[in-house]
């Protein structure tokens, strides 16, 4: 038995004596895809990856999509996607000016404020640590400004807004396109198409300088069967 003195940590009587048996084999943890290579992660710097993570607020009123680019440990990027809850988006503020320079396990301690955007920096956290990202099969991972990229032209987030009834049925409020301005029924009252406006589209025309009412009809779009409608609602007022 060793001299208790040479032991590290302290150990109950029980282990003191116990006989040493010798550990067999070790090959360190099992490899996960990274940017094109298997990597043994065993330390926060090992960690190179793009992806995200979902997270909700204990009410359960407000969800976040979080998305992080990862270089060697370090938080280059980050997205904060929120939405259901107003206040969330101000917590969503904060966490893109905190968390970019961090390494994941600052990050993973840090209070993010918001319980839906700490809770998504958890769940990416464990999507990262086990292989599970985007660029996982991507040589060389992906560009900062992916992030950006991924929100696409107008820099907004895809936002679908949906509201229906038993008794007076759907109403589309948003799609991927843009803000929902009227939705084209056929003779039955069944749904066929819908107009819409990109909210994005319209703001980048008026900070050109083009006139509210011009980049308004401008940036307005439809999507199936729109223009054979038998009649048009407005989702918001009818």
């Amino acid at each position: 038995m060793s001299n208790v003195s040479e032991m590290p940590y302290a150990q109950s009587l029980e282990v003191q004596h116990m006989c040493k048996v010798k550990k067999g084999c070790d090959h360190g943890p099992a490899p996960i895809p990274e940017e094109g290579k298997w990597v043994q992660a065993k330390q926060i710097t090992d960690i190179s990856a793009y992806t995200h993570g979902v997270g909700w607020c204990a009410p359960q009123q407000g969800a976040c999509k979080l998305s992080l680019n990862v270089k060697n440990g370090i938080i280059e990027e980050a997205l904060v996607e929120t939405i259901g809850c107003s206040g969330m988006t101000h917590s969503a503020a904060m966490a893109a000016e905190i968390l970019p320079g961090k390494t994941l396990l600052e990050a993973l301690n840090t209070d993010l404020v918001c319980d839906a955007i700490n809770t998504a920096m958890r769940e990416l956290f464990l999507q990262i640590v086990y292989g599970r990202s985007q660029s996982a099969f991507s040589e060389g991972g992906l560009v900062i400004g992916a992030g950006m990229e991924d929100l696409g032209k107008g820099e907004r987030s895809m936002v679908g807004t949906m509201y229906g009834t038993k008794e007076k049925g759907v109403r589309y409020l948003e799609m991927t396109e843009g803000y929902c301005t009227r939705m084209a029924l056929d003779e039955n009252n069944e749904v066929i198409g819908y107009e819409f406006v990109s909210l994005g589209k319209m703001t980048d025309m008026i900070k050109k300088g083009l006139e509210p009412n011009e980049a308004y009809e401008k940036a307005k779009g439809t999507y199936g069967r729109f223009a054979d409608a038998a009649k048009y609602i407005d989702p918001r007022k009818e």
